[in-house]
């Protein structure tokens, strides 16, 4: 009985060892891992470590820029703050469309000048890279102080009574491509614009020339006097979630001229329209996109005995208005002490910062207010 027992265990003790002996080499093959002698494998038979990809990599961060562009708030490679902008005045006739180098404008003034029509001024901090720009149109008074009040160098074609004397009063630096010595030079006249829009529609100017030819002229100062400042201030903060939505505004300026500002959440932008259609830059054919729309209330009239019923627009003093930015749209109101100052934002007695971008200024009448209106996401909310 015993002797059955012991040649039962040896059996089973043989059978494990042809198992662990089928198991060592892996895939059912005899060879061992190792030599038979208990050495180490072979070094160059054991597969290098291959690190593993990082299948999340964290991006980098955005670099820091050491400057900031003063009308926009954003950041700049190069100091921009002593350069004198450049302002130029815009036809807005929906004939003389597309304007050219819009996109590239850091701030864009629109006021109603005469029976009805709008006219622009685009104002460039850094104008390089806005290609042509135009078509340069005749000035107003109020743009001239507006100018005035950014310390700009101001470009136009032409001008009313008004703006010429504004221009004398203030001794603004205007280049004036109707009554100055500056055609052929820094403006010139589009030979298609002139054949298929119109004479008075044709004068343009551009980032080169004007970078080219500003240098040159020596009673031209390029940069501020000591002391000047903007005066705007920009935060990139989120709006407060009880605000009123404002995803699309549309300010009438008359019958003939309605802006429409369209919040698009992706770019944090809203794209301009007018005369029914997007308000494309002509140089790229693309929509003009802000940050902040501002709608400014002022005092507007027709001037007494003047015969093209031109209009008187106040652009000092205080009044009320709205900004947007984010979808979202803020009551504010505006003052401006001086011609020599530019406009200041506040909001409850505390200045409103805007938010970092473009911006759009819309100003016009009081009596327009209660047309003025927004849009929000998903209700027909606005003022």
């Amino acid at each position: 009985m015993k002797k059955k027992k012991l040649e039962a265990v040896l059996t089973g003790l043989m059978l494990t060892a042809v198992l662990l002996s089928a198991c060592g080499g892996g895939g059912g093959s005899s060879e061992s891992s190792s030599s038979g002698d208990g050495s180490l494998p072979d070094e160059s038979s054991v597969p290098a470590f291959q690190p593993q990809p990082d299948l999340d990599p964290k991006p980098d961060p955005e670099p820091v820029l050491p400057y900031t562009n003063p009308l926009t708030g954003e950041g700049s490679a190069v100091d921009l703050g002593a350069k004198r902008p450049v302002a130029v005045m815009l036809n807005n006739l929906k004939k003389a469309l597309p304007q050219l180098g819009v996109s590239c404008a850091d701030v864009i003034y629109e006021i109603p000048a005469e029976g009805g029509i709008t006219r622009m001024m685009a104002l460039y901090q850094d104008v390089s890279g806005a290609g042509n720009i135009g078509s340069v149109r005749s000035a107003r008074d109020y743009y001239v102080s507006l100018a005035y009040g950014h310390d700009a160098i101001f470009l136009h074609a032409g001008g009313s009574p008004q703006a010429y004397d504004k221009i004398q009063k203030l001794k603004v630096s205007a280049l004036d491509c109707v009554n100055g010595p500056y055609e052929g030079t820094l403006f010139w006249r589009d030979a298609d614009r002139k054949k298929n829009k119109g004479f008075e529609h044709s004068v343009l100017t551009s980032s080169e020339k004007i970078q080219e030819l500003l240098p040159t002229y020596s009673r031209l100062r390029l940069e501020h006097e000591s002391g000047f400042s903007v005066g705007w201030e920009f935060q990139e903060d989120p709006a407060p979630a009880d605000c009123q939505d404002a995803r699309k505004l549309t300010v009438p300026f008359s019958n003939v001229k309605t802006g429409v500002f369209t919040y698009d959440a992706d770019s944090k932008r809203y794209l301009v329209e007018e005369y029914g259609a997007p308000y494309i830059d002509g140089n790229t054919d693309e929509q003009v996109a802000v940050r902040n729309v501002l709608v400014l209330y002022t005092d507007e009239s027709v001037i007494a005995g003047d015969s093209a019923g031109r209009m008187k627009v106040r652009t000092t003093g205080t009044g009320d208005g709205l900004l947007l930015y984010d979808g979202k749209v803020f009551e504010i109101g505006w003052s401006r002490a001086k011609e020599t100052d530019c406009f200041t934002f506040t909001q409850g007695g505390q200045t409103k910062t805007l938010a970092p971008g473009k911006s759009y200024i819309n100003i016009l009448g009081k009596n327009k207010k209660d047309s003025v209106t927004w849009e929000g996401a998903s209700t027909g909310e606005g003022g």
